[in-house]
């Protein structure tokens, strides 16, 4: 059997790895004169700061990500990070961090409510797991529960660290497999090598069976014949497939074969990749001789006023930065609405950081944006439409097409899961 993949980002990569483990001929064509997409490392200045994700894997050594990984035999390192901590102003009800903060473990955020919201959400830990909310969003859930400011900032901060989005705006039911995979995999943790130790390590597997990877190669069509995938076009020549895998999400992939999928037929299928809406975000790169946040887990931030959330992977991983040196990534969510105004948005982030690191002395080394046709996910998560496509043959995995549950590259891993459960049985 033969696979053609259409991108070579992590889901591309990860599908290609495991197919040629299973003995498929595997060809892999990436536009891009590099592989990885928004997982792999850039080097600035001596820094190996990263094309899109953080260095962070959210379920560590015991994810979806790292299992997949274990099983088509990618080498690659995976170290637990330390707990998840929440900065909360020094005195409860100011508004920032102007007049001091404090950290609390993540466990411990029920700690900020009266006793009688601690009991409420409490017996509400036990009983949702069973009796899953549904129908709402995160935000709506929490303000039927507690009358409590505090949860729905909490909430703001996870979501926009974790997902790019607000609580508004992600769907409980999403939210509520997230939280059932932390029981299950447990927190995060750092990729020795970073975001390109883990492209580097699947390249090498791919490789070793005999799988081909192009680079600087655009695919210009999928071909449909029969009613069924059957290869794509590269620079004006047929390569054929049994199956095809795309890395570039649903609705660039329905471009791709735009013909096929003409008519009333596939009506409702096009009509619901009118409904995606990408989520945007900005990332914040600083360099500094001493640690920023002061150990390898997330510090979420829930009293700025944009940025969600800040994590310093050389913790764990040194080499990441030059000798001496500290590498700290912030991320902040942006509002579809805001997209147009990204200076101002990076200007707010800017300043949110001195707050968040007084008297700190750092340089900002680089300040990106995900948006668009570069966006943070292809599809918002919790309104992933699955990996299957109307044309038999034809897949679709990467950010597009996450699993549920699944919080970023997790989200990956269990949508390619899935795929290759179709494909391989």
């Amino acid at each position: 059997m033969k696979t053609i993949v259409i991108g070579a980002g992590l889901g591309g990569l990860l599908s290609a790895a495991r197919l040629s483990n299973a003995g498929h001929e595997v060809e892999v064509f990436e536009r891009l004169p590099i592989t990885g997409g928004r997982f792999t490392n850039l080097n600035y200045k001596g820094f190996q700061l990263s094309s899109g994700a953080f260095h962070m894997l959210p379920h560590g050594p015991e994810g979806p990500l790292a299992r997949l990984l274990g099983e088509v035999g990618a080498e690659v390192k995976i170290v637990r990070s330390e707990q998840t901590i929440i900065r909360v102003p020094l005195i409860k009800g100011n508004p920032n961090y102007v007049k001091g903060f404090k950290d609390i473990p993540f466990i411990e955020f029920p700690s900020l409510l009266s006793h009688m919201d601690r009991l409420k959400i409490a017996f509400l830990i036990v009983s949702t797991r069973k009796n899953r909310p549904s129908g709402v969003t995160l935000e709506a859930w929490i303000k039927a529960q507690v009358k409590d400011e505090w949860l729905v900032r909490f909430a703001d901060s996870f979501c926009g660290w974790a997902l790019s989005m607000k609580s508004d705006e992600v769907p409980v039911e999403e939210v509520f497999e997230i939280i059932e995979n932390m029981y299950r995999f447990g927190g995060t943790g750092i990729p020795i090598g970073g975001c390109k130790g883990v492209i580097d390590a699947l390249e090498a597997v791919i490789l070793k069976n005999g799988g081909k990877i192009y680079t600087d190669k655009e695919v210009s069509k999928i071909l449909v014949e029969n009613g069924k995938a059957a290869g794509v076009i590269v620079e004006s020549k047929k390569h054929e497939a049994d199956f095809i895998i795309s890395n570039l999400g649903h609705a660039a992939t329905a471009l791709l074969c735009s013909e096929a999928l003409s008519g009333e037929v596939h009506a409702s299928y096009l009509k619901m990749l009118e409904t995606f809406q990408p989520s945007a975000g900005i990332k914040i790169c600083l360099a500094a001789d001493e640690p920023l946040v002061g150990h390898s887990g997330v510090l979420l931030t829930p009293y700025t006023r944009r940025i969600n959330g800040a994590n310093e992977v050389t913790q764990v991983d040194p080499k990441l930065a030059p000798p001496g040196k500290h590498l700290t990534m912030c991320h902040q969510y942006v509002a579809p609405e805001n997209v147009k105004n990204l200076e101002s948005e990076i200007e707010m982030g800017l300043a949110d950081l001195k707050e968040v690191f007084p008297g700190k002395k750092y340089e900002v080394l680089l300040i990106q944006s995900y948006h668009d046709d570069w966006p943070v996910n292809r599809a918002a998560s919790g309104m992933d439409p699955g990996n299957e496509t109307p044309i038999p043959g034809l897949y679709v995995v990467g950010d597009g097409a996450k699993g549920k549950g699944g919080v970023e590259v997790e989200g990956v891993a269990l949508g390619v899961a899935a795929t290759m459960n179709k494909i391989l049985g």
